[in-house]
């Protein structure tokens, strides 16, 4: 039965393709190719069979697109296939290509919350996702972006907007779809947090700084309530993500170095907040930026726990200091 029915098969496709009489040839030009390296096909919109089987022939996966077509219709496979990318290779069967059809490649990349738009950048190229300029230089030119989200985008450079998150980011998805992916991730979970903001980008900044400090979500307000002291009495902000930004460069800053990046982003040269965000804060510290602790502290410093010892003056804050450094030295001795 099973033979008969594919003789049936390519009986209705030689009379669609090329009349009664030509079988033979159409089962040639349903011959698998020779075996070579996968390929991707990526389509951006729902895809007829007309559409992707000629590109497969374009590509040299099939030996005939429109044979290739009428046998899937004669199969009753569904279309149109849906957006996506998709794996195929030279040497597999219309049947297999069909399946393959059937499920787009997916490849999950995690944005890690801090990072900025270079270090971004730098993950995605690793991951084989884009190239970092074509990546920076999208990010660095909101306008191109104006229209696809319903919220005020800045005008400079989209640093803080690009939302943190593990994406589906295919082979052949573009640079531009990546940042348009993140913006729209924004609009869903950061906006709704921003959108009755006096600010938004005044609080996307403090965030940005926040998410780099603290590593508890519990003291993330307590750390934007830092901030908003230091702010209302006129000091340096003080923090050493900010040197980093400036410098594009993510290490460990040595004594004396941080006055040595003369940059507006650097926080030990200049009062105030930076002039944007340092980077994309996760949901936590926007909310802890929203609202930051009511306290009298003025600085903090870390300890072994990933905690922070909070004081209300300099001299408070260097019997910290040394505290803190006393428990390191012993947790490394242990």
């Amino acid at each position: 039965m099973a033979k008969k029915g594919k003789a049936l098969l390519m009986v209705g496709l030689a009379a669609l393709v090329m009349g009664a009489g030509a079988a033979g040839f159409a089962g040639q030009a349903l011959r698998p190719m020779p075996s070579g390296p996968t390929k991707y096909v990526r389509f951006e919109t729902a895809a007829s069979h007309a559409l992707i089987f000629h590109d497969l022939e374009q590509q040299g996966v099939v030996r005939d697109g429109r044979a290739a077509r009428v046998y899937a219709r004669l199969k009753g496979a569904p279309q149109p296939i849906a957006p996506g990318t998709y794996r195929v290779a030279p040497g597999m069967t219309v049947d297999e290509i069909i399946v393959a059809l059937r499920k787009p490649v997916q490849r999950m990349v995690r944005i890690p919350e801090g990072h900025w738009i270079s270090r971004v950048a730098e993950r995605l190229e690793k991951e084989g996702v884009c190239g970092a300029a074509e990546y920076i230089a999208l990010a660095n030119q909101p306008e191109l972006f104006e229209g696809m989200v319903d919220f005020p985008l800045p005008k400079d450079s989209l640093e803080g907007y690009l939302y943190p998150d593990t994406y589906d980011l295919p082979p052949l998805i573009s640079a531009k779809d990546v940042v348009a992916r993140q913006l729209k991730a924004f609009e869903r979970k950061a906006w709704p947090m921003l959108k009755d903001a006096k600010d938004p980008h005044r609080v996307l900044t403090i965030a940005s700084m926040v998410e780099l400090e603290a590593a508890l979500d519990k003291e993330r307000p307590i750390i934007a309530g830092v901030i908003e002291n230091r702010i209302k009495k006129g000091m340096t902000l003080d923090i050493d993500a900010t040197v980093l930004y400036a410098e594009g460069k993510w290490r460990v800053l040595g004594p004396g170095q941080v006055r040595k990046v003369k940059s507006p982003y650097n926080t030990y040269l200049n009062r105030g907040l930076p002039p944007g965000p340092i980077g994309s804060p996760s949901a936590a510290s926007i909310k802890g930026a929203m609202n930051p602790a009511s306290h009298p502290w003025l600085f903090y410093v870390a300890r072994p726990d990933r905690s922070h010892t909070f004081t209300s003056t300099y001299a408070e804050h260097k019997a910290a200091i040394v505290r803190n450094r006393a428990e390191f030295k012993k947790q490394e001795a242990e």
